[in-house]
Parts: structure tokens; C-alpha cells; sequence
């Protein structure tokens, strides 16, 4: 750790749905000196959040502005239909878009999703979160199209959610500022990628290897003078005295 880095969390930033505790838990073991501040945005401010310098790092949903900003790509989410529980939609086990075709949809301003064109029909109204758009989903109103982490998110005893076959999808990758890249962040960006504690390429050096016990020298096995190893004779055995007649 640096001077600069000492006396200071890491501040990571998420958007909903990203559960980020695994990678923090990994944080606290390796690095325990140094805590790790979580901070809780919504995903369409995240990016200007890791701009204007809120965070050192943070997980966004793609696209994310590369101008500015370098971003590992992570993993990509399945997509659902948010659905009442009588819903015909809730007795399949997955669905396509065209089945949505007669139903309105929800589609919040936050929604995570880039559409070329919007499914379904156009809902009344256009929620500002997709919390409100899923309250409006139980109310009634219409269905909803989210990544599988803010069905999760948002659960309901009263909705259940169907994979969505061919609809697009949200992946999310670890962001930083390109022309902040710290020590501590590639600490960071180290354990999202599995490395190890003694991976080279990490920061964090590996404890010195303690000294091998010396081995002690094996006895070579006696050979002859031909080359060959010598065959111990074989035990010997006393003779039987001859019985007196």
C-alpha cells in the first residue's frame, strides 16, 4: 500500500441488481487494512458518478462510455417477463416476444434494456424507476421486461417472472477511470478475475516460501564390479545335525 492509498476505503459503486458481497468479502480477507466503502447507485448514474472521481471503481450495466473510462466486461443476464401470478404467461416455463404481442408493456426511464423496438403494446404511462413500473405490474397496468437480478430484486409474493427468449439482453462489466488507475484498483480488478493471492500479475506480494528441509542423501545401493547391483546372499540356516543310528 502506498501513502497516498493509506487511511483511505476503496469506494465501489453498483447498480441494482449487481450483488457485489462475494468480491467484498475477498476484499476484506486480502486487504484488511484498507476498508471497502459500497456505494449504492442507480444504473444510469454510475457512469458519472466514476467520472467526476464519487468512486474508485464500479459495476455498470453496457453500454458504459470507453471515452473516459476502461470496463472488463463480466457476464450477461437472462431476460424476463414480469407477470401476476394468474397471468397466462405464469403457466409456461419460457416465452418469446411474440407471445407479448396483445399485452402492454412497461417501459421505465431507468429500464436496463437497449430495445430497436418495444414489445407489445405501449402502456399508459412510462414509470420513472422500475420499482414504480413493477407496482404497476401488480396493480394490473401491464407486464415488465427486466434483467433476471431486478425480478429478483423487486420480488413480489404476488408476481412471479418467464425467461424471455429473444429479447435483448444487460450485461455488466467492472468500470474505472481510465486515468485513475490505482494500485488499489488493480487490486480490485485482480479478485473480480479470480486471481489468486500468488498470481504474478497481482500486487499484493506472496509470503517468502519458508526453506526446504534438506533432504538427506539416499544410500546408493553397493554394485559389483560389472555394473550390476550385488544380491545379498541369502540367510543362512543352520544344518540339521545327522541322527545317531
Amino acid at each position: 500500500m502506498t501513502d497516498g492509498e493509506s487511511g483511505r476505503a476503496f469506494r465501489l459503486a453498483y447498480a441494482p441488481g449487481v450483488t457485489p458481497a462475494k468480491w467484498a468479502n475477498i476484499w476484506a480477507e486480502r486487504l484488511p487494512d484498507v476498508p471497502l466503502t459500497l456505494v449504492a447507485v442507480p444504473a444510469a448514474e454510475v457512469v458519472a458518478l466514476l467520472r467526476d472521481g464519487g468512486a474508485d471503481a464500479g459495476f455498470v450495466r453496457m453500454p458504459a462510455d470507453r471515452d473516459v473510462l476502461s470496463v472488463i466486461p463480466l457476464y450477461v443476464e437472462t431476460t424476463v417477463v414480469v407477470v401476476p401470478k394468474d397471468h397466462a404467461v405464469a403457466a409456461a416455463d419460457e416465452v418469446t416476444l411474440t407471445d407479448l404481442a396483445d399485452d402492454e408493456i412497461l417501459h421505465p426511464l431507468d429500464d436496463a434494456l437497449e430495445w430497436t423496438a418495444l414489445p407489445g403494446l405501449p402502456a399508459f404511462t412510462r414509470p420513472a424507476t422500475t420499482g414504480e413500473a413493477v407496482e404497476l405490474v401488480a396493480s394490473g397496468a401491464g407486464l415488465l421486461v427486466v434483467p433476471q437480478s431486478l425480478a429478483r430484486l423487486h420480488h413480489r409474493r404476488d408476481l412471479t417472472y418467464r425467461p424471455l427468449l429473444d429479447a435483448p439482453q444487460s450485461q455488466v462489466g467492472l468500470a474505472w477511470p481510465t486515468d485513475a488507475t490505482t494500485d488499489l484498483v488493480e487490486d480490485f480488478i485482480g479478485i473480480v478475475r479470480g486471481r489468486t493471492v500468488n498470481s504474478s500479475r497481482g500486487r499484493i506480494p506472496a509470503p517468502a516460501p519458508e526453506k526446504p528441509a534438506q533432504r538427506r542423501k539416499e544410500r546408493k545401493p553397493d554394485r559389483t564390479a560389472s555394473g550390476r547391483r550385488a544380491t545379498p546372499p541369502p540367510p543362512s540356516r543352520g544344518r540339521k545335525g545327522k541322527r545317531s543310528r
